[in-house]
């Protein structure tokens, strides 16, 4: 083993519970955050993201369990000693400060001489580019500049840790799509340790490295945002991130290589095996973009990985349509469709009979 494997995680978190009343809003979680890298605790409202990214910052105290930063218990460090600072979704600007005096704040409170702080402010509005704005209050800006102000503020301070709670809440979506990947390259360039809480899955797969997904105070699965949706571990995962078909069977056959389950509408070949026991029932989780459509029944699968339906519901979205097709069950099959080509003179419509089929590899099996 390394020693750079041996070391400790630059971020623990042992064991938390925070305990309201006799109401757990984080129950028992453990997690290791690495140096530098951009963790997201994802899921929606009353999981207990902001709970503990509020004893990440300090605002809270756990009820049990430690938090510890670079080997130090955070309990143990008074406030001014926590290389610990925050930026809030609603980004706590002065109103009646300029740019230059809010990024300036924080540093001024600590009594950095003014050379220092003069070329620090400097350096964080250089890094935000809006150096050209030093001079504007907050309201004569933009969304997307006041966050980067938000953000040249919280990091003039140089923390190891910085705690983003919805950082790109308050923005439209086309904004927030093009901050996103600002944020990160900021952040990377800096190269802090960053956690961040979000609700918005799009956020978390384009913002950070690894990905926790929080319900009821519990992490149900971390791991890297393309693992978490190709192999989610649990039902609730599958459907909490991005689209899918989730479809109730019956594991007809369990073999090393591959299984085969039953569903009402179809018969599933995966071609892998799971731990399981034959006549259990499991979930089949189908994403919409792995489903191919036909007019005719397609080759290959034999009896396996397809079904028929109608053409109940389209979506144009301009770089893919989603089709919902009924099957026979009555059950609702969503599948999406790059529109690769302007006009398509065999495109599907309202009504059509279609065969919809997918690849043993397109689907997964979820046991709980």
């Amino acid at each position: 083993m390394t020693l750079a494997a041996a070391a400790p995680a630059f971020l623990q978190i042992q064991g938390v519970t925070k305990d309201f009343g006799g109401y757990k809003a984080v129950d028992n979680v453990s997690l290791d955050v690495r140096q530098g890298e951009i963790f997201a605790l994802l899921g929606s409202s009353g999981c207990g993201k902001t709970t503990l990214l509020r004893m990440l910052a300090g605002f809270e105290t756990p009820s049990s369990g430690r938090i510890v930063l670079e080997g130090r218990d955070l309990a143990e460090m008074p406030p001014y000693e926590c290389p610990i600072n925050m930026m809030f979704q609603s980004y706590a600007l002065f109103p009646h400060l300029t740019v230059w005096e809010n990024i300036a704040f924080g540093l001024k409170r600590e009594g950095m001489a003014k050379g220092p702080l003069t070329a620090r402010v400097e350096e964080m509005l250089a890094l935000v580019q809006l150096g050209k704005f030093a001079q504007r209050k907050p309201h004569q800006l933009s969304g997307g500049q006041q966050q980067r102000v938000a953000l040249a503020r919280s990091l003039a301070k140089r923390p190891k840790l910085l705690l983003l709670d919805e950082p790109l809440g308050a923005l439209d979506k086309k904004l927030r799509e093009q901050t996103q990947i600002e944020l990160v390259n900021i952040i990377e360039k800096v190269g802090v340790t960053c956690v961040m809480v979000t609700h918005d899955q799009e956020e978390a797969m384009t913002m950070a490295s690894r990905i926790a997904v929080m319900s009821e105070g519990r992490f149900l699965q971390v791991g890297a945002p393309g693992e978490i949706y190709e192999t989610p571990a649990t039902r609730f995962v599958a459907d909490f991130i991005g689209n899918v078909n989730l479809m109730d069977g019956t594991l007809t056959v369990d073999e090393p290589d591959h299984v085969i389950i039953s569903c009402a509408d179809c018969r599933h070949y995966v071609g892998h095996g799971i731990t399981g026991t034959e006549g259990m029932p499991v979930t089949v989780a189908l994403r919409p973009e792995k489903i191919h459509l036909s007019r005719h029944p397609p080759a290959g699968e034999g009896e396996f990985n397809r079904v028929e339906g109608t053409v109940k519901e389209m979506s144009y979205f301009g770089a893919f349509t989603v089709y919902q097709l009924q099957l026979a069950s009555g059950a609702m099959l969503k599948v999406s469709l790059a529109n690769t080509q302007r006009h398509r003179d065999d495109a599907f419509t309202w009504g059509d009979p279609v065969w919809a089929h997918w690849s043993r590899s397109a689907h997964v099996v979820l046991t709980q």
